[in-house]
């Protein structure tokens, strides 16, 4: 147990007024599901937020005397924390945006534990009752503004990027920022923290107040990636999938940063979307950018996009490199468009219910050895199912660098084996192997990065 660590109990924030008493049963009782379990696991990343670190084993190792309990009192509900980071606390009394942090953590695991869970379980590709499942998971935590115009912009971007990159993001951030545009990130570090860090200045001097810095995360990788300090709304999705869908129906424009096999997986779960025929007229601004230096990187990504998905693929997005009024000027233009089309075909604002998701990009993928070997990889395949499967593998890949699950089944069974048409392994080898020497695939000053993944073509 650390030396820092603190026990103390208090009470949550506004958002987590009462619980009922079957869901604080629910928290108490191992036997009824793993919802305490979670809950534990993504209080601590919680907790820890704002410290340097991408393995979520690591941080249970060192907190494994951590306990946390909710309990009903006369005033409604008390949290008990036993051996937390002290890092989350000064002169003894948390930090009050971590407060804030730990009752967003709760109220989205009950919520979905209580309400949503069994109805998905009754049918699990039921593509409009996911829909349905995300848009209540982002009403339940007031994300969703109906009297607001479009002016939520969606940043992607590494957790492990050089300064030069960092850098790069608060501009852009800044630069949104003095445009009254608000972010949306992952909610961790390196290009999640920078265009936050970034817009905060600007609304502080367009006296834009409160701006809203918003994460959205899930439980397999909220550890690895604990939630940055700038981030105000922060919403637990239940898994990747629904995590992805509540980034494109709430967000209005995606910005790509650099980062590795995570901003891959995003990248090709948007660009599958959208070369659905059903989005054809679907304006969704995608802008990738960088510094000068990172100009490589982006063309790494448009070479593996044309080889492997086709030109029509990448009229998707635009690149723009080392331009930051230029990167917010077109995304600002494009929140515009969007006003505009929702208008005229009468859809919300602060949901986009016309965006067509289909299945293939809703159900969960499990990586295990067993599903990641059994990805088809192959040009013959309709573009979107290559689009939906590339986004697998890369899904795999990142369960394999960081999440509980992926790192136990590496540990116990050896790498994912990954399979496919030669030219796209060969290209994705090349991209792959651009990132481990970029330092992409870990936290610098962390142990090197051993690969959880050997590709077969």
């Amino acid at each position: 147990m650390p030396a820092d660590s603190v026990s103390t109990h208090l009470y949550p924030a506004g958002m987590l007024n009462t619980l009922s008493r079957h869901e604080v049963e629910r928290l108490h009782d191992a036997s009824r599901g793993d919802l305490a379990g979670l809950v534990k696991r993504c209080a601590l990343a919680v907790l820890n937020s704002g410290n340097q670190g991408d393995n979520a084993d690591t941080l249970m190792e060192a907190y494994r005397d951590f306990r946390i309990e909710v309990q009903q009192v006369n005033r409604g509900l008390r949290l008990e924390l036993i051996n937390a980071p002290g890092s989350a606390f000064v002169d003894g009394r948390i930090i009050e945006g971590i407060r804030e942090l730990l009752s967003a953590v709760i109220r989205d695991l009950v919520h979905f534990d209580s309400e949503i869970s069994a109805r998905l379980s009754d049918d699990p590709e039921d593509t409009s009752g996911i829909t349905n499942a995300v848009f209540e998971m982002l009403r339940n935590a007031g994300a969703l503004l109906p009297a607001v115009d479009p002016d939520l912009v969606v940043c992607w971007g590494g957790h492990s990027i050089s300064r030069t990159e960092y850098n790069y993001t608060k501009k852009c951030g800044y630069e949104l920022g003095l445009r009254r545009l608000d972010i949306i990130t992952g909610c961790g570090p390196g290009a999640m923290k920078g265009p936050m860090k970034g817009a905060t200045i600007a609304h502080a001097k367009q006296r834009v107040a409160p701006g809203r810095y918003i994460g959205i995360s899930e439980p397999g990788i909220i550890a690895a990636e604990s939630p940055n300090p700038i981030v105000n709304e922060l919403v637990i999705m239940p898994d990747i999938e629904k995590r992805l869908e509540a980034f494109v129906r709430l967000g209005h424009g995606m910005i790509v940063f650099p980062g590795g096999v995570g901003t891959a997986e995003e990248i090709l779960y948007l660009i599958g979307i959208l070369l659905n025929p059903a989005n054809a007229e679907m304006p969704v601004p995608m802008i990738m950018t960088g510094p000068k230096e990172s100009a490589a990187y982006f063309e790494q990504i448009d070479n593996f996009i044309r080889l492997a998905l086709g030109e029509q693929a990448c009229r998707c997005y635009q690149i723009i490199i080392g331009d930051p009024p230029q990167v917010a000027q077109r995304m600002a233009r494009g929140m515009e468009t969007v006003r505009q089309f929702r208008v005229e075909t009468h859809d919300a604002f602060y949901f986009n219910w016309m965006l067509e998701i289909e299945k293939i990009f809703q159900i969960p993928f499990r990586p295990n050895h067993e599903n990641m070997a059994a990805l088809e990889i192959s040009r013959d395949l309709p573009i979107h199912e290559l689009a939906a499967n590339l986004r697998r593998a890369f899904s795999g890949i990142v369960a394999g660098n960081v999440k509980p699950d992926g790192l136990r089944a590496i540990r116990e069974h050896g790498n994912f084996e990954i399979q496919g048409e030669r030219k796209i392994m060969r290209s994705l080898d090349e991209l792959l192997t651009a990132f481990v020497a970029d330092n992409r695939m870990k936290l610098p000053g962390n142990s090197a990065y051993k690969p959880c993944y050997r590709l077969l073509a």
